[in-house]
């Protein structure tokens, strides 16, 4: 049976109150993730929509020979996106459930407990003359509430109004410590059910990135030729979570995780900028501890609290400047664990496409005025900024790795007749055996540098830089450095290379490699390993796809070759080193040579040669005669090709195995049920997306169809992740759609009491 992972990187967008329906998304997201360790675990699920996904994936194997499994291991969110990535990353890795929070978006994220207790009405005589205000606004004809508030809803939603208006004006009326209280209440909940296994394996990493807003601002300090250095005010600040997977799983403290949540819903205007005062007095009422308080702070606001600003810093809504946080999560898939085949997608909740969160003034379309201009800049456009950068950088990547490829397949003839010159036709009738696979690699590369002469000059010194960077940026991790320093130990490292011998103009002469290269490179020339397995994977599949053999017999090879690729990621991660390794990175600046030989001799990349040749041959001398031949000639030709794209690709699309895909999940996207997106589903986003907080009826229903649109598009995924040969016919698909949809509506329907009037429509919609 063929395993494969289908990896998620999760990016959840702001959406004020359709922070209720995103949470219907993630608690399928859950559910599917469930139902992904109880097939692996070959547990029953339980009745709900987690009995779905799990027939699914019964499915999908039975039809495909692929046994999949789904996990999340990458979050990041901003704003109402933020808090849903930080509970739904808690619940993956404690194992803990999140039906709790369910209660808690219904009951609490109303406007009349949001209300700071200060800013609420004293009494009915309160602002008593802004009540005729408050109630022709709400019963004006034409007005805001006649026009977007649900004709159920206008009584609810227009008394709330009033005591709304009558609270202080020019103060957020909205409380801080209140919505901080609410938020521990969150986590208390999820304590209080028992919790199940961790829902990655062991040894991946999940990381989560949560998105804020420094309002004051810090320094930076930023190299340039002249001046050498400037100091600009950043405002942007993302804050990072790992659970590593290595022994017990633990994403970080709660309040931690609450001052994160907290911070990045810190929505301009409506709630107060958030400090870090306002948690520990928070904390102090409740009586919980706090004892990484000091690390944490040093964590998050490094410059800050260096400062001695982290007390005082004033954080409001990630989503005022990163709305749509790729960018870490990118950043995240260097050295990610690979023991199987993986599809990585990127998933993105967006709940209202190209519907703006706050609308001012005139239409659209309209030339905008004086007031319109300078509001909209303040608050539509920074949070509304697309997200085509994100994307087209994902594609341009993605185009790179299918430019490799269509490089290599140019050259492959020659590089082929060139390994059969040298090693003879009878090589590839022999069984291979880990001597002799190290012996015909080490012959392959010396013939390689040969034939290519004075290229491999270029291919060298790219090869050099490439590997100091990726020292240099181990160094820094294992010290915790910070990013100003990394000029100095780069100029630190290239000295000591330097002075062993290796910061030459041209490492080779007269087509032959210095000793001391030779030792450097099989110290720490990493990267050059995992892009030689990487490029076997390629071949396998490709010969997979080719129809060239039966998919059963390429299966031992297939995992041979990610369990060696596993071994040299593995020493990629920074969990890799113990803690003496972080005493002599400390130390790399003022002895460089003394860091480099610890990294080289804690990998100890000659043990993990050794158990590949050992893997990979016996993987290969089982494999048919024409299928051994052909990966026989990537393995021992990958240095032909290696020469050739490094140069010209600068490494960018050597290391990746596929193309990432990406995937939205949004209300446009699920149409099985109803036609018409957000706006013929969504009651958050009336009332300026707001709409959530004044009716309870409206979180019912917003809660019930994120979980409805987050079935049909995880359906979609899923199925997706299959070759379209054995991919599942789409009235099977659509089968198992109807089945996730009524155990959605059976478990909720008495959940959901507000809203029976929708069950009866998506009884009759559902058929």
């Amino acid at each position: 049976m063929r395993e494969k992972e289908l990896r998620l990187a999760l990016v959840c967008y702001g959406g004020i109150s359709l922070a209720v329906y995103m949470h219907g998304i993630t608690k399928e997201i859950w559910r599917l993730a469930r139902a992904s360790r109880a097939f692996h675990d070959d547990l029953e699920p339980t009745h709900t929509s987690q009995r779905v996904y799990r027939d699914l994936l019964d499915a999908i194997e039975n039809r495909s020979s692929i046994k999949l499994r789904a996990m999340v291991d990458i979050v990041a969110g901003a704003s109402a996106g933020g808090i849903n990535g930080v509970f739904l990353a808690e619940a993956i890795a404690s194992g803990k459930s999140l039906d709790p929070l369910t209660d808690l978006w219904l009951e609490k994220a109303d406007v009349d407990i949001l209300l700071a207790p200060d800013k609420r009405p004293i009494s009915r005589f309160t602002k008593f003359w802004a009540v005729p205000i408050a109630w022709a606004v709400a019963r004006r004809r034409g007005g805001p509430i006649e026009t977007s508030v649900d004709p159920a809803a206008q009584d609810e939603v227009s008394a709330k109004l009033s005591r709304f208006v009558r609270a202080k004006w020019f103060q957020p009326p909205f409380g801080g410590k209140e919505f901080t209280n609410l938020i521990l209440d969150a986590f208390e909940a999820m304590d209080s059910l028992p919790t199940s296994q961790p829902l990655l394996p062991d040894g991946q990493p999940l990381d989560l990135f949560v998105t804020v807003t420094d309002f004051h601002g810090h320094p930076q300090k930023l190299n340039l030729n002249s001046p050498p250095e400037i100091v600009e005010t950043e405002h942007r600040l993302t804050f990072p979570f790992c659970d590593r997977g290595n022994g017990p799983r633990d994403l970080g403290s709660i309040p931690g995780l609450t001052f994160a949540a907290r911070a990045t819903a810190s929505f301009p205007g409506a709630f107060p900028p958030f400090t870090v005062g306002e948690l520990d007095t928070v904390l102090e009422g409740r009586g919980i501890e706090w004892p990484d308080r000091t690390t944490f702070l040093q964590r998050v606001l490094p410059r800050q609290s260096s400062a001695g600003t982290a007390e005082t810093t004033a954080l409001i809504d990630g989503s005022v400047l990163a709305n749509a946080p790729f960018g870490p999560a990118i950043e995240a898939l260097r050295d990610r664990p690979a023991h199987r085949e993986v599809d990585r997608r990127f998933v993105y909740i967006d709940p209202k496409p190209g519907i703006r969160s706050i609308e001012i003034g005139e239409g659209s379309e309209a030339v905008p005025g004086f007031f319109r201009a300078i509001f909209g800049a303040l608050s539509d456009i920074p949070r509304e900024q697309p997200i085509r950068d994100n994307l087209e950088a994902i594609e341009g990547r993605s185009r790179r790795i299918l430019r490799m490829r269509r490089i290599v397949e140019a050259i492959r003839p020659g590089v082929e007749n060139a390994i059969e010159n040298d090693f003879g036709r009878t090589l590839f009738l022999n069984r291979p055996t880990p001597a002799r696979l190290a012996a015909w690699r080490a012959k392959a590369q010396n013939y390689a540098v040969k034939e290519a002469g004075y290229a491999y000059a270029s291919y060298g010194q790219l090869k050099l830089s490439g590997i100091a960077d990726e020292l240099v940026t181990m160094l820094r991790s294992l010290a915790n450095g910070d990013p100003t320093t990394e000029r100095a130990l780069r100029a630190a490292v290239w000295s000591e290379l330097a002075k062993r011998g290796l910061n030459r103009a041209d490492p080779v002469s007269n087509g032959v490699v210095s000793d001391e290269t030779i030792l450097f490179l099989r110290e720490h020339d990493i990267q050059f390993r995992i892009r030689r397995l990487r490029f076997m994977l390629r071949r396998l599949v490709a010969m997979e796809e080719n129809g060239e053999c039966d998919p059963e017999l390429l299966n031992p090879a297939r995992d041979a070759i990610y369990d060696t690729l596993g071994d040299y990621l593995d020493r990629e991660r920074r969990e890799y080193f113990d803690e003496s390794a972080v005493a002599v990175a400390e130390k790399a600046l003022a002895d460089p040579g003394a860091a480099l030989d610890m990294l080289a001799a804690q990998r100890d990349l000659k043990i993990a040669d050794d158990r590949a040749e050992e893997l990979l041959s016996a993987a290969l001398a089982d494999l048919p005669k024409a299928q051994k031949r052909t990966m026989l000639f990537a393995y021992l030709g990958f240095p032909f090709y290696d020469i050739a794209t490094l140069p010209l690709l600068q490494g960018e699309g050597l290391d990746e195995f596929d193309p990432v895909k990406v995937d939205r999940i949004a209300p446009e996207d699920a149409q099985s049920i109803r036609q018409g997106g957000a706006e013929e589903t969504l009651k958050g986003i009336e009332f300026n997306s707001f709409g959530a907080f004044f009716s309870r009826a409206y979180r019912e229903n917003d809660y019930l169809w994120g979980r409805l649109h987050g079935a049909e598009r995880l359906i979609d995924i899923l199925v997706s992740t299959t070759p379209e040969a054995t991919r599942l016919p789409d009235t099977e698909v659509a089968a198992f759609k109807t089945r996730a949809f009524r155990a959605i509506l059976d478990e909720e329907r008495s959940r959901l009491t507000h809203i029976s009037r929708l069950f009866e429509e998506l009884d009759a919609e559902i058929g």
